[in-house]
This record gives C-alpha cells, sequence and structure tokens, in this order.
C-alpha cells in the first residue's frame, strides 16, 4: 500500500479543525468540509480516492470516497448520511469519523494493514438538496426513505408515517407511482451495486436521528413484521458486540418493532442483492440516534428548524460525534473479519434463528 504524504493529510486535518472555530451554520459548515475533504483527498494517492458520482437537481455534488482496497472479492463496510436534509448529524458522525481514520492512516500499521483487504466507502450526503433547504425530503418533496419500489401489505393507508403519495407538500410523500427511484436514491444504489454487489461480506450502517430517548440499531424489514432472512448474522453480530463491550448503550433490534413503511429504500436494496447475489452476504442497518435526549435536556431547541433531530447546543454536539467512535471501529473489525465469525453450520443457524425469534418477534 502506498503511503500517504504528511503535508496532505495534515492539510486535511488543519481544514477540518479550521472549521470548528467558524460559526457557520450547519448546512453551510458541512459542505464547505466536504469541500476541503474533497480538495485534499485529490492528493492522497491510492489509499484515499473521491469521486463525484452525481449532481442532484439543486446543482450539489453527491460525493464518494473510498478507503483501501480497489477489488470486489474483498469485505466491504459503507458508511451512509444525510438521507433525510434535517439530520444533519449523521453526515457530522461521517465526517468525523472520517477524519478519525485519516489520522489513523497517517501512522497507524494497524489500519493500512486492514485496508489491503477492505473495501470502506463514505456517502456522506445522500440528499445535499434537502440539507441545504433545511427539509426532511429532496428538493422534489418526495421521502427518499419510502420511495423505493416495495409495498407494504401491513401499512394501513391512513398512515401518512408509512409512505402515502398524496401529495409533495406533506411529510412521507412516496412519489408518484410507476415512477422511477429519484435521482439521489438510484445515484446511491448504482453506487452499491458497483461497490458492494460483489463483496462476499457487506455492512451499510445508514445514520439516522430523531426517534427515542436511546440511540437504536435497526435492521430490515420496514415493509413487513417477519423475521429477516439473515437475522442469524445479525443475532450473531449483536453477540460479539456485547461480549465485546459489555457496557454499551445501543439496542439492536427489527424496524418493524417501531413501525412499518412503504418504499423502504435498504429493503429494496437488500432483496435485489439477496436475488441477484444469494450466496454473498449483505446487511443492511440504521443507525438511529435518539434525538428526544437532546431536546429534554435543551427543550428550547425545538423552536430551531434542526432541533428536533440534532444536538444544538456545542458541547452536545461534541459528545455526539466522540460517543459512536466505539460502534464504527466494531463494525469495520466485524466486517474485515467477517470469515472467522460468520461461517455458521445449517444447525447453528437454526439455533441462532429460533433464538432470535424469541428475542424480536
Amino acid at each position: 500500500m502506498s503511503r500517504l504524504r504528511r503535508g496532505a493529510v495534515a492539510e486535511l486535518v488543519w481544514l477540518l479543525e479550521s472549521m470548528k472555530k467558524i460559526k457557520f451554520s450547519k448546512k453551510n459548515e458541512i459542505f464547505l468540509r466536504i469541500d476541503n475533504l474533497k480538495n485534499s483527498i485529490a492528493r492522497f494517492g491510492t489509499v484515499i480516492q473521491q469521486d463525484v458520482v452525481s449532481v442532484d437537481n439543486t446543482s450539489y455534488p453527491i460525493y464518494s470516497i473510498h478507503l483501501g482496497a480497489r477489488r470486489n472479492d474483498v469485505p466491504a463496510i459503507a458508511f451512509v448520511g444525510g438521507v433525510h436534509g434535517l439530520e444533519v448529524i449523521g453526515t457530522e458522525v461521517i465526517l468525523s469519523y472520517l477524519e478519525t481514520l485519516c489520522h489513523l492512516i497517517e501512522w497507524d500499521r494497524t489500519t493500512h494493514a486492514q485496508l489491503e483487504n477492505l473495501k470502506i466507502i463514505f456517502y456522506p450526503c445522500v440528499n445535499p438538496g434537502g440539507i441545504a433547504l433545511e427539509q426532511r425530503s429532496n428538493p422534489r418533496g418526495v421521502d427518499l426513505m419510502r420511495n423505493a419500489p416495495v409495498d407494504s401489505k401491513s401499512v394501513s393507508r391512513f398512515f401518512l408515517p408509512g409512505g402515502h403519495r398524496l401529495s409533495p407538500k406533506l411529510p412521507w410523500y412516496r412519489g408518484k407511482a410507476g415512477e422511477p427511484m429519484e435521482q439521489e436514491n438510484q445515484t446511491l444504489f448504482r453506487v452499491i451495486k458497483e461497490e458492494l454487489w460483489d463483496a462476499p461480506f457487506s455492512l451499510i450502517i445508514d445514520f439516522h436521528s430523531g426517534f427515542g430517548m436511546k440511540d437504536r440499531i435497526w435492521f430490515p424489514f420496514a415493509n413487513t413484521a417477519g423475521p429477516f432472512p439473515r437475522v442469524p448474522e445479525i443475532l450473531l453480530l449483536k453477540k460479539l458486540f456485547d461480549q465485546t463491550y459489555p457496557h454499551n448503550i445501543y439496542s439492536f433490534e427489527p424496524q418493524s418493532s417501531q413501525y412499518m413503511t412503504h418504499g423502504d429504500f435498504w429493503d429494496f436494496v437488500f432483496l435485489s442483492h439477496q436475488k441477484e447475489k444469494p450466496d454473498n452476504v449483505m446487511i443492511p442497518l440504521c443507525l438511529e440516534l435518539g434525538s428526544w435526549i437532546w431536546i429534554k435536556k435543551n427543550p428550547r431547541q425545538i423552536f430551531n428548524s434542526l432541533g428536533f433531530f440534532n444536538p444544538i447546543v456545542p458541547h452536545r454536539q461534541q459528545r455526539t460525534l466522540r460517543r459512536h467512535i466505539l460502534l464504527l471501529d466494531f463494525f469495520i473489525r466485524a466486517t474485515h473479519s467477517a470469515h472467522h465469525w460468520r461461517g455458521l453450520s445449517m444447525k447453528e443457524r437454526d439455533r441462532l434463528f429460533l433464538e432470535a425469534q424469541a428475542l424480536w418477534y
């Protein structure tokens, strides 16, 4: 693996730290940080590469940042954020973690060794137009997490949060029936197919916020209460995490245990992958940050357009940015070492499946 130029890494760190001292709005700070990352990463050589994979319909570029191996026969992990334009904390966590990895790449031999046989994709801002407009949906009024061609038989037509086709002026709008997915979703799906589709094992971590008083790790399905086919691997992953970090703060659970929706993008990704690549394992996870904690501590922030979904007070934002590093490190380790822990016999799979049903269903 080629060594990174220390000057380029130092410049990246300086630029990121400078941003912390300037009083921008969240959306401007995010775009400026992405631009600075883009300008610095361009000189990082083969270890880190960035691409503009699309430009949305408000002329904002959408970036995909790649670390590690370029081969398709290695395990892969993707960190995705900014699907909902109001939930900017997810994008901030991703950029902060990318900054941490840049520091490690500069001096840590273990990180270099991992990246020889691991692919990491950072996709920090799925919906830059929504972030710019400070709205949940994309600029066309479509909720990108309700936009995929997956219908649920369990969602009432009167349950608007489950996705509807009434009007883009209402939240949770799915888009018109029969139309293709929105540009943002098509672009993300294309990147997943190019980078993760052929991996023997892949994890996708999608960052959201705004539900409850605790941080939850949701796994599919959102369209049905039925068990997820890869639930034995999910349970095994949970056991590994709980054993390694017994005092962790996270709750693993199927999304359907909280609510169900039409058009869930990750249901669509998983079902498409399982159909085309049944021998490979792809697990999409949603890290749902419990924003009610921040509201409880600072009720006045509900009067801010971003206050329902993000920590507004600076010290709480900083705490959130460092709070999840342990979890993200674990996911990278688990992906890199997947061949050691996920090899299950049929008997073991059946046992774990029954245990998962008793725990979650």
